[in-house]
């Protein structure tokens, strides 16, 4: 098939709340008391830069956990416990450490960003404690600086060194860009590592970087560098970067009459995107790498969709839905294992074939999940095509 195809879709104590999803015991005792709950650390960016991503992925949590709970003969009572990192790495650790040691809880899903889970990697690992990252997709953070892979860390994305080359071969055979410009966030790991990729890839590929400009995270005035782009002779221009900036980023290129092609990563998978731009015309020939998409959904897809919107009022992004899935994952985990014991339930995760509304996978020696990246395409704000792209075939 090429090396793509069409998709065909298929203050830390004070930040702490029980989110009593599975309710309490009649005898009024605490959720999580009882040995046959298992509780979820719900570690997220409430507020602060990165709110978007966490309030949605803790969505996607609480709708998962809700629906768990309701079905019958489960041999578990899931409970999650929350905490607002403020989208401060420092702060993630500080509450995954207060998670463990005074809530005791089972496993983690989350944070939604690369540097938060990071942060808590040890601190759950060291304490035998489980992490599903649902978004953090930086390349090889599920390993120690040793290269010894986290026993307890899992993810449900794919990595960007991954998304990167994807973008970069999307690029070169569908978009027939010969000279990209790359813009890039300088203060974040995510940017740093999808930059690497694509620019990498883009060349290997016979493509040419023809310029390279950074911006730091709260950046609000681009248009210095956006000139010196819109001056190289660019045919494409790569932001790897989070809607946050991204969206004034591509409002200020189109007033400036930059209108090649815009692409990036999962990243520009925000409602708010279209609010930062100003404009829907100004998304149009916007293109980025996701793990999900409601193009051409499946029919137990839609019905995801729907039951979400209904919940929520709103359809679920790429990162609800990667959290929808992560929880699933590690609720179904227990099930599978029959019992919290730690080798058992780990035992499940390395062989688990899992199946869920961003795709069907097993996990590498890695603890990655083997599945395809996808381009979407952005028509006046909305998703409208999408693409499978495996950069490695």
């Amino acid at each position: 098939m090429g090396k793509f195809r069409k998709f065909m879709m298929m203050g830390v104590a004070s930040c702490m709340a029980v989110t009593m999803l599975a309710g309490c015991g009649s005898d009024g005792k605490d959720a999580g008391s009882d040995s046959n709950e298992v509780k979820l650390g719900l570690n997220f960016e409430l507020t602060g830069t990165a709110a978007t991503y966490g309030n949605t992925e803790l969505n996607g949590i609480k709708f998962a956990m809700k629906e768990f709970n309701a079905k019958e003969g489960n041999k578990f009572k899931y409970v999650g416990v929350e905490g607002d990192n403020k989208s401060d790495n420092a702060e993630a650790t500080n509450i995954a450490t207060k998670m463990v040691s005074e809530d005791k809880v089972d496993a983690f899903v989350g944070p939604a960003t690369t540097g938060a889970s990071l942060a808590i990697y040890d601190v759950a690992n060291n304490a035998n404690v489980f992490v599903i990252s649902p978004s953090a997709t930086g390349s090889g953070v599920t390993t120690k600086q040793n290269g010894d892979v986290y026993e307890n860390v899992y993810r449900v994305c794919f990595e960007d060194d991954y998304q990167g080359a994807a973008m970069a071969v999307y690029a070169r055979e569908t978009l027939k860009v010969s000279k990209a410009a790359v813009l890039m966030d300088n203060s974040e790991t995510y940017s740093k590592g999808l930059s690497a990729a694509f620019e990498s890839k883009f060349k290997e590929e016979g493509g040419n970087i023809v310029i390279k400009e950074n911006y730091q995270s709260k950046d609000t005035d681009f248009n210095a560098s956006l000139t010196k782009i819109k001056n190289s002779g660019c045919d494409a221009l790569y932001i790897p970067g989070y809607y946050t900036e991204v969206g004034t980023i591509i409002k200020q290129a189109r007033e400036m009459g930059i209108n090649v092609p815009i692409i990036g990563g999962d990243g520009f998978d925000s409602s708010d995107l279209v609010k930062l731009a100003g404009d829907k015309k100004y998304l149009n020939d916007v293109y980025f790498t996701t793990a999900y998409t409601t193009v051409n959904a499946s029919d137990e897809l839609k019905a995801f969709i729907e039951a979400y919107k209904k919940e929520y009022g709103e359809d679920p992004s790429m990162f609800s839905a990667l959290a929808y899935d992560a929880a699933n994952l590690m609720m179904q985990a227990y099930e599978e294992a029959g019992t919290k014991d730690h080798d058992a339930v780990k035992e499940v995760l390395d062989k688990m074939e899992f199946k869920g509304v961003t795709g069907t996978f097993t996990f590498d020696e890695k603890h990655t999940p083997k599945k395809a990246a996808l381009v979407v395409k952005v028509v006046d704000g909305e998703q409208k095509e999408a693409v499978e792209v495996d950069p490695n075939k």
